[in-house]
């Protein structure tokens, strides 16, 4: 597409091209005589005060399933709502902003900063995630101050988990000369609890509701240093981790179960840019060290009473972004990571197949390295197309693996066409293999691994992958946009294992503005993903396979109609349907069936808009879901003999959710 130059433009060009020696920056002029204390802005508006809106509200849930939280954002009852985006401008320099999003609903979060342009701001942050799975989880093992207490009678548990992050931050900025120097400090912790499915063999096998009680502590400060064409940063981060609960012990049996143990991190990096023209170099360099001291359940046979385990880490990167002209940009960039795992190293008797025969060995630690480089480059060719080429590489080195060195490369190519009227057009291609050394079992799993079966993350694969993204405006009203994606997997040296998977599908989104008023939108997806795997139940070659195929659908639609009620009442309406199906069949002597997963979920919300005033309005929504899924692979309680589960966590349910809210806006 062609764009005349207007003559404002050709004067400009003219003007520049004449006067290519002398330098008319306005960061060069003199101005040394100038009094800018003197000027003043008569027509300029005024933007200091206080902008922004508040607005507080009560949402009413109503569910007999708290999986529905997950959508709605609150459990059952009247919750109250606050959100809010106010900020504060003085006139000499200072700043303030105060954010608030869903205040008091399930997820939420809110933000304060407050400081002094160029020179100083302070941070303070509040957020809570929730997750909910179930209210109708089974056990018979009840949790209190660290004990599990055995049920006569099986008993219902909720399994949810919250999170609650409080952080601070404070950075502070000065120049001095041709440098801008910053530096930073930010602190935040996070405590989680809930309860959370887990399982146990000792002193039978059974599925119990774990509790989950822990804090996280991080702590990330820093140096920046800015030239004119230069930055450089040096930053200390360091994290802890802190399980309040130590271990798990039945009345009868203590130290039964151990839940994650503390831990902690720390990393010093070092990062920098140098501009050269048009050509920008950015070089990063990590180094950090994890620990894991914590002391150990002491059981028969195992003599580590405190694991001494430590891993140390080097991570690095260099990039290279160059402009050669108006059409060809080249980017490259080296990166290099390794994982030293120091840990502590003891021996462990071995029950051996043919009995106990004093057999010892060792534990391994696993050592990974890793150097990966990339290179690509972007050429327009006119102003309706561009084309963007590039290789990346990948090279992995895994200590004591089944496989201990893999390499990845990637070609791919991209295609931007603007040459149709109204409509763009983007195509991408790539083809990658995975190869790399001997594939054998490992010396610690080479007795109970077949050497045929190959791990898919380790074996030989050849993928080829395609995307189209295509933008069509047919008239001024109508925006349609459309991505369609396939991608498929080799595994054409694998035996026993997946064999191959194909991903493929659509997005399709269209806006449409029928007038001033009325606008609307339709989306439709659609993924489907297929698999096929090989295994041998002989332990020899394959003598059954398995097929799994997975879909998804994604299907909505809205409208907001603007202008009633001598414009103060608009009207919206959203609409959203999901169904999710998984299948199994398995083929041995016979093709069976192995049961699937499946759901669907129905959500619709209305709601309605008025202004009360240019200041203040109200605002009643209505929203309804309808979910149900089921999975086969569940069982009951006590439907295995020996073995206890949680029972059949299927959902199946109505909720509904009123929400009335008040909004006023400051100017």
């Amino acid at each position: 597409m062609k764009y005349p130059l207007n003559l404002i433009t050709l004067a400009l060009v003219s003007v520049s091209g004449t006067a290519m020696a002398v330098d008319f920056s306005v960061n060069k002029a003199n101005t040394s005589g100038v009094h800018t204390d003197k000027f003043q802005c008569k027509r300029c508006p005024d933007t200091t005060g206080y902008r922004g809106s508040v607005e507080l509200g009560a949402a009413y849930s109503d569910s007999d399933d708290i999986h529905s939280a997950e959508a709605l954002n609150s459990e059952d009852g009247t919750h109250g709502v606050l959100n809010a985006d106010v900020q504060y401008r003085g006139k000499a320099g200072y700043r303030a902003k105060a954010q608030a999003i869903n205040l008091g609903l399930a997820n939420s979060r809110a933000h304060l900063e407050a400081g002094k342009v160029g020179s100083y701001q302070a941070e303070l942050d509040y957020r809570q995630l929730s997750q909910y799975q179930h209210d109708n989880a089974k056990s018979n093992l009840w949790y209190a101050d660290g004990t599990l207490t055995p049920s006569g009678q099986v008993q219902t548990q909720e399994l949810s988990l919250k999170r609650k992050q409080v952080g601070m931050g404070l950075a502070a900025g000065h120049r001095w000369g041709e440098q801008d120097y910053q530096v930073f400090a930010r602190y935040s912790q996070e405590e989680k609890t809930g309860y959370q499915s887990a399982s146990m063999v000792t002193p039978r096998p059974i599925n119990f509701g774990k509790p989950v009680d822990t804090k996280t502590d991080k702590l990330n400060t820093g140096l920046n240093i800015g030239g004119q064409n230069w930055l450089t940063s040096l930053n200390y981060q360091y994290s802890e981790f802190d399980n309040q609960i130590d271990s798990l012990s039945l009345t009868y049996l203590d130290d039964l179960y151990t839940p994650e143990p503390d831990n902690s991190a720390y990393q010093l990096s070092l990062a920098g840019q140098y501009r050269l023209g048009r050509t920008v170099i950015n070089a990063h360099f990590a180094q950090g060290r994890m620990i894991q001291d914590a002391e150990l359940i002491q059981v028969s046979g195992n003599p580590v009473q405190n694991w001494d385990g430590q891993v140390d880490s080097m991570d690095g990167k260099l990039s290279i972004n160059s402009i050669l002209d108006n059409r060809l940009r080249l980017d490259g960039n080296i990166i290099y990571s390794k994982r030293d795992n120091r840990s502590s190293v003891w021996e462990f008797a071995q029950l051996e197949p043919n009995g106990v025969g004093g057999a010892f060995k060792q534990n391994v630690p696993l050592d990974t390295e890793k150097l990966g480089y990339k290179f690509n480059f972007s050429y327009r060719i006119n102003g309706d197309y561009r084309l963007m080429a590039g290789f990346d590489r990948e090279e992995l080195e895994r200590s004591n693996s089944d496989r201990e060195q893999t390499d990845e490369s990637i070609v791919w190519t991209k295609l931007d066409i603007r040459s149709f009227e109204g409509s763009k057009l983007k195509l991408k291609a790539s083809y990658s293999q995975r190869d790399g050394c001997e594939y054998q079992a490992g010396a610690q799993t080479s007795s109970i691994s077949n050497p045929l079966l190959r791990k898919y993350y380790l074996a030989d694969r050849d993928r080829s992958e395609f995307e189209a993204r295509f933008i069509h405006l047919p008239t001024d009203w109508i925006n349609v946009n459309f991505v369609g994606r396939y991608a498929e997997d080799d595994y054409s040296d694998t035996q026993l294992g997946l064999t191959s998977a194909k991903d493929y599908g659509y997005d399709l989104n269209i806006t449409l503005q029928f007038d001033k008023r009325l606008n609307g939108y339709v989306i439709a997806g659609q993924q489907w993903i297929e698999s096929q795997q090989n295994g041998s139940q002989r332990f020899s070659t394959a003598d059954w396979s398995a097929k799994v195929e997975d879909e998804f659908i994604n299907l909505g639609a809205g409208m907001n109609y603007t202008g009633l009620m001598q414009d103060k009442l608009s009207l919206g309406l959203d609409y959203l349907f999901a169904n999710s199906n998984s299948d199994k069949q398995v083929s041995y002597v016979i093709t069976e069936p192995q049961g699937d997963y499946y759901s669907y979920n129905h959500s619709a919300e209305v709601y309605a808009n008025y202004l009360l005033s240019d200041l203040m309005a109200v605002r009643l929504g209505y929203r309804y879901e309808r979910y149900y899924d089921t999975d086969n692979a569940q069982v009951d309680v006590n439907a295995i003999d020996g073995l206890t589960t949680q029972g059949k966590l299927n959902h199946n349910y109505n909720a509904h959710q009123v929400m009335l809210s008040f909004s006023y806006q400051l100017r």
